[in-house]
């Protein structure tokens, strides 16, 4: 049980370190509600549970220690992330900004499903971060069916604390105040997320 609790412990460090993350779910919460932010939370662990699969199974290591794959996840991520820039950056022009439930912006649990887990999926840094904590509970002795129960506990903690943070930021109280900030909030997150892309690229 304590292997556990330090697995569960040491995936939410994880997931509350500061990166893009955290400015998607929050930009799609905003954006299309409450709901897209929980779906956009949901298949953000979905994608981190490939990567905690990955490392539990081994497989995560390829990614880790041949160049070509890391170093094309790694660009496909900042270019993903500089796209996300600048849809939030047209939509600050266009004056679309926190949700509003007659806004055309209130539309798209598809794109809130691709946009949580590519931005887990292409970050390669994942593998690092899995392959070092799993070193520590994983043998060549453990059985599958604990493998998957890690897998899964790192998915589920990733998605609860996601959901956490777009139910906190979609707060009624949360929504009026930011709605007097919108434009300068969509380009706030266009900035972060460039400055993020190019620290991708630049490590």
């Amino acid at each position: 049980m304590f292997d556990w609790l330090t697995l569960a412990g040491l995936c939410l460090l994880g997931a509350a370190s500061p990166g893009p993350s955290v400015a998607v779910i929050v930009a799609q919460a905003l954006r299309g509600g409450r709901l897209q932010g929980v779906v956009a939370a949901l298949a953000h662990g979905a994608g981190v549970g490939c990567y905690a699969l990955l490392a539990a199974l081994g497989l995560a290591a390829l990614v880790a220690n041949v160049p070509v794959v890391f170093t094309g996840l790694r660009w496909a991520g900042a270019v993903f992330l500089l796209w996300l820039a600048f849809m939030a950056y047209r939509s600050a022009l266009a004056g679309v900004g926190v949700f509003d439930p007659q806004s055309k912006a209130a539309a798209g649990f598809g794109k809130a499903i691709a946009t949580g887990f590519l931005t887990a999926f292409l970050n390669p840094k994942l593998a690092l971060f899995f392959l070092a904590v799993y070193s520590q509970f994983v043998s060549a002795l453990t059985p599958l069916s604990q493998k998957l129960g890690m897998a899964a506990v790192s998915a589920g903690v990733d998605a609860l604390w996601y959901l956490v943070v777009a139910l906190m930021v979609t707060h009624p109280r949360v929504i009026r105040g930011l709605r007097r900030q919108q434009r300068n909030l969509q380009l706030g997150f266009a900035v972060l997320l460039v400055v993020v892309a190019l620290q991708v690229l630049a490590n």
